[in-house]
């Protein structure tokens, strides 16, 4: 699903180069459930916007589901990340002004779904983390876990391939980051791929392998994942 070998990313500036990844390698297959973790600047926020198409790479190469990546240009690269990825931040991202249905819709209609099956993608996806009852509420009528599930479902109603989470659990207490982790569980568990960067070492030992970076690099890496049964409903 993702694959990156010796991959570099240098930002320059006229005094200095900092190098934030510095030959990084990392294989994702298919239908796992990938923890990153490492220390602040060790190269993780830059890994996941290079896997999420949003920056470019210095050197090395990247495969995204078999795509090479480094010769697409911006119109290419947004037509996969639009196809491919979907994302789950820290923020929520929500937009208060829009209800719930309405914020699941907006990454949609960028993609030119009619009207009927935007509708039925966003009422599957609320549906899928349990609030389909509530897509006329608003974002500040939610919890800060029901709004982090918005968030998820805004990420599912595009049925990506990959699901790139970002400290998904780092503004919730710990009981709405667990209930946030068993419903990624369950997203894995039919069939979608999840790399999630986290500093929470309980949540990080939940997942099928964890890769730990530290200066750019790969430090620690499960040779062999375990992979979870994928539900019968993923194969119907």
């Amino acid at each position: 699903m993702l694959v990156m070998k010796r991959l570099t990313k240098v930002y320059r500036t006229h005094m200095i180069e900092t190098h934030a990844l510095r030959g990084l390698d990392i294989h994702v297959r298919e239908g796992e459930f990938v923890a990153v973790t490492g220390p602040s600047g060790s190269g993780k926020t830059t890994f996941l916007n290079i896997a999420g198409l949003l920056e470019t790479f210095t050197g090395g190469s990247f495969h995204l589901d078999g795509v090479d990546v480094a010769g697409l240009d911006d119109s290419a690269r947004s037509k996969l990340r639009n196809q491919k990825l979907g994302f789950i931040f820290q923020g929520f991202n929500l937009i208060p002004d829009l209800n719930l249905f309405d914020n699941v819709d907006v990454p949609l209609r960028y993609r030119g779904f009619g009207a009927a099956e935007r509708r039925e993608r966003i009422e599957h996806a609320l549906g899928q983390v349990g609030l389909a009852s509530r897509m006329k509420h608003y974002p500040s009528e939610l919890s800060g876990g029901q709004q982090q599930r918005v968030a998820i479902a805004r990420a599912l109603a595009g049925t990506p391939r990959l699901l790139l989470a970002d400290e998904p659990t780092g503004n919730l207490d710990s009981q709405m980051a667990r209930g946030v982790m068993e419903l990624l569980e369950e997203i894995n568990g039919r069939g979608t791929t999840i790399v999630m960067v986290t500093h929470d070492p309980e949540l990080a030992a939940r997942a099928q392998r964890n890769v730990h970076i530290i200066d750019g690099q790969v430090s620690d890496l499960t040779a062999e994942p375990v992979l979870r049964p994928v539900s019968a409903a993923a194969n119907s």
